[in-house]
């Protein structure tokens, strides 16, 4: 059975996370299923937007802790791969220039939180438990860091970590990590209305939208004023759809 689905369908790709049994934890081959699936989805031309949702009773439990026992400094090329493949994961998302929303339910922790928080959008189960446990077992909160805090601010950032205690779907949206709360029922369905009405936008302006906030996110005023002005020049050669 694949580690991960795919379909196409209204210019709308959706990725399934298929490891159900494991809560859809992350080994290597769903890691690096999801990363050729992301890169795939930007080649398409006929995909504009991507859902990316877990199949089964969570959205994504985080890393799989079974394959930590292979990962340790008897093996340091293949900690070092891991970790350059985590890294590109969680980098791609921004530097995709097809908006991707997260349709998520169950459980979103550890490194599942952390892809729920590199989507541009987040649909969130009002139940759903988001957080990072890492520290309950002696491990660390380390690649899902960079977004978090990004997104977050440092003080609340630091809670969540530190406290390693996870939040609802409610609680999520009060702290602005997501877009929209919905019973578990409704996620896939919200997620798609919000995938579709951006498929709806011509290609060319919502990747250069999406290019354009991600540039000027961590940018300096004027440096982001700068961008701004490269994107509405070239904004007027667009042809009209």
């Amino acid at each position: 059975m694949s580690v991960l689905m795919t379909e196409i369908e209204n210019h709308v790709l959706t990725i399934s996370l298929n490891r159900p049994e494991k809560h859809n934890a992350l080994n290597t081959a769903l890691t690096q299923a999801l990363v050729d699936a992301l890169r795939e989805g930007e080649r398409n031309d006929q995909v504009r937007a991507i859902i990316l949702h877990g199949n089964g009773k969570s959205f994504c439990a985080g890393a799989d802790t079974g394959e930590f026992s292979s990962l340790t400094p008897d093996a340091p090329d293949q900690v070092l791969d891991r970790a350059d493949l985590t890294t590109s994961l969680h980098l791609a998302f921004s530097k995709i220039a097809k908006p991707i929303i997260a349709a998520v339910h169950g459980n979103a922790l550890g490194g599942g939180a952390g892809l729920a928080l590199a989507c541009d959008l987040v649909v969130m189960a009002e139940d759903a438990r988001f957080g990072y446990p890492e520290l309950k077992h002696g491990i660390v909160a380390a690649v899902v860091l960079a977004n978090l805090v990004r997104q977050l601010g440092q003080k609340k950032a630091f809670e969540l970590v530190a406290m390693a205690e996870p939040v609802n779907g409610h609680r999520a949206f009060e702290l602005g990590l997501v877009n929209r709360v919905c019973a578990s029922t409704e996620v896939v369905v919200q997620a798609r209305d919000y995938a579709e009405k951006l498929a709806g936008w011509s290609p060319v302006a919502m990747a250069t939208t999406k290019r354009t906030f991600y540039r000027a996110a961590d940018l300096s005023l004027e440096e982001a004023l700068a961008v701004g002005r490269d994107a509405n020049v070239m904004m007027r050669g667009f042809k009209k759809h």
